[in-house]
């Protein structure tokens, strides 16, 4: 386990980051939701002019943890071109970044049968403002699926008519300072020069490295000192199932009497079960609120773990707001909205690259 003096000092840092260079990098943010790929590039001294999303319920917390930069609520394909450079006005060096929706190449579609083509427009809308805008730097994030799908050979191939080098490769989070097992694929490219995905960091964090000193509550409880820390409810049945999960575990821990018949299909292998506090968490999903969809019961109290423990997760920094003062929050719809982000320390460690090669020319 790291040292728990190491992994505070490592989360202070997402309070206020040196910057790397004076150059005047302006980037645009395409789906970027409540900020964690904006928040990221910024604390590498990247400026963020602007993001864009359809999700108006993501603004607060966006302009609020991110005050200046706008949020645009608009559909990309309806984005001109005029906008973005519009963005870019009075930048040294340019960049497009973002995550087009992940859920059709999401290993969770391809298991319940849903459609892969679903949403590859919004990729291809992602190309087309590059070919349009030609910024020198872009950076995609993405699921691990979509490398098998044909909208990222064409995503590629505008970036190869568009003489970027590029680089690209699954990534896994943890060796980025996310304490996840979370992979993802990322692609960076420029116009500059050769540019490289980020090297891995030495250190590894845990789940009790970033949520291990927070509060006790209880399921469905409001913590008085933080109104995101806060879980849903367990029913009674799921009550007595946490209790007898174990830390890495599953519902294979259970009484018998406990266990239904679809917990038993091959789908469920790996759901109702605790995060340990000695390693990474699981995967932290759109719905890290439920018990039933993954291993998101907390390593030690009978409950899952809270929007804030999410988000936490999510190396957002325990400042992030996410909701209106005074203003009761949607747990689901605040869980959505995290585990739809970038992890920040990986987007800042993306920033530090994209810095990188400006700095080299």
């Amino acid at each position: 386990m790291t040292d728990r003096g190491e992994a505070l000092n490592y989360r202070s840092l997402q309070k206020g980051s040196s910057t790397l260079t004076q150059k005047n990098i302006h980037a645009v943010d395409l789906f970027c939701g409540i900020g964690g790929l904006t928040y990221g590039l910024r604390q590498a001294g990247i400026k963020v002019k602007a993001g864009y999303d359809t999700d108006q319920s993501c603004r607060y917390a966006y302009e609020t943890n991110n005050p200046t930069v706008k949020f645009n609520a608009q559909d990309v394909r309806e984005i001109q071109p005029e906008k973005i450079l519009s963005d870019f006005e009075g930048a040294e060096f340019t960049a497009i970044v973002g995550c087009a929706p992940c859920q059709p190449f999401s290993a969770h579609n391809r298991k319940s049968g849903g459609s892969q083509s679903e949403n590859c427009s919004l990729l291809l809308e992602f190309a087309r403002l590059i070919n349009q805008c030609k910024p020198d730097v872009v950076l995609m994030e993405n699921v691990p699926g979509l490398r098998k799908h044909w909208a990222f050979s064409e995503f590629l191939a505008t970036l190869s008519e568009n003489e970027y080098d590029f680089d690209y490769s699954l990534l896994r989070c943890s060796d980025y300072g996310v304490p996840q097992s979370r992979k993802r694929l990322v692609i960076l490219a420029s116009k500059l020069g050769k540019i490289s995905l980020p090297r891995p960091a030495r250190s590894k964090f845990t789940v009790f490295d970033y949520i291990g000193d927070l509060p006790a509550i209880e399921d469905g409880e409001v913590s008085a000192t933080d109104p995101a820390h806060v879980s849903l409810r367990l029913s009674e049945i799921n009550k007595r199932r946490i209790r007898q999960s174990k830390p890495g575990g599953s519902w294979k821990d259970w009484d018998e009497s406990l266990v239904s018949d679809c917990h038993r299909k091959a789908y469920y292998p790996a759901s109702y079960g605790r995060m340990r506090w000695d390693a990474p968490a699981p995967t932290v999903t759109t719905q890290f609120c439920y018990y039933s969809t993954g291993r998101f019961g907390h390593p030690e109290q009978d409950r899952t773990i809270s929007v804030r423990e999410g988000a936490l997760l999510q190396t957002f920094p325990r400042t992030y707001k996410l909701v209106e003062q005074n203003t009761p929050i949607s747990i689901c719809e605040t869980t959505r909205h995290i585990g739809n982000a970038v992890p920040v320390k990986l987007a800042e460690a993306l920033g530090k690259s994209i810095v990188e090669v400006i700095d080299g020319r």
